[in-house]
């Protein structure tokens, strides 16, 4: 899988330049922050990395990440494991909260809409979930992808989308995850690439499991 290539040849790099970047972001820490505290048992972080969002929520509540990526497993310094979002592996209901940085935007429609019903399954009744991604940049326009063929010094073959807050809504109440805040915020380029950013924060709706 290209994606997976990718992030396991970028992995060291990857750590060394974003490993500490939630220092750099306040707004981002106190979103994790009002996760951590709607948590009331363990929290899945998914796509996680390295795992640096992971251990900033480990000094609130308990948790374990999962990456497509072994290699930046590997980097990780909390309990995590290699997997697909699109087929978690972990049991129905196992997590009380969910966080998703920048991980679904390397998958198209179809993709995401199995990952939600992944979220949604690994979810316990009346659980939350934060996810964020791209909206757009000075090229790439909300709906439409980026090719990255380079990245440090790696050739790669890696599709990133900017997606439009309104349709990933839409897509995680079909999958059973009900909108409950939303922010909007502008880049902040000196941390960052420049790009306008969207949180989403949904509960599962129902106690039924869905996908489950």
């Amino acid at each position: 899988m290209s994606t997976r290539r990718a992030y396991d040849l970028v992995a060291d790099r990857y750590t060394a330049e974003l490993g500490a970047e939630l220092g750099g972001k306040p707004l981002d820490r106190a979103l994790l922050d009002a996760l951590a505290g709607l948590a009331d048992g363990p929290v899945l972080d998914v796509g996680c990395g390295p795992g640096h969002v992971a251990a900033y929520l480990a000094d609130r509540v308990p948790v374990v990440g999962v990456d497509l990526s072994p290699r930046m497993c590997a980097h990780a310094s909390v309990p995590v494991c290699a997997g697909d979002m699109t087929a978690l592996p972990f049991q129905a209901r196992a997590f009380s909260a969910l966080v998703c940085f920048y991980a679904v935007i390397h998958l198209n429609a179809e993709e995401r809409a199995t990952a939600y019903q992944e979220f949604a399954r690994v979810l316990a009744p009346g659980g939350h979930a934060l996810i964020a991604f791209h909206v757009r940049d000075a090229e790439t326009g909300s709906g439409q992808e980026k090719k990255l063929t380079r990245w440090w010094d790696h050739d790669v073959d890696l599709t990133f989308r900017f997606l439009d807050p309104e349709r990933e809504t839409a897509a995680l109440a079909e999958a059973g995850l009900v909108l409950t805040a939303r922010l909007d915020r502008a880049p902040d380029s000196r941390v960052e690439h420049a790009s306008d950013r969207c949180y989403l924060l949904v509960r599962a709706a129902n106690a039924s499991g869905i996908g489950s």
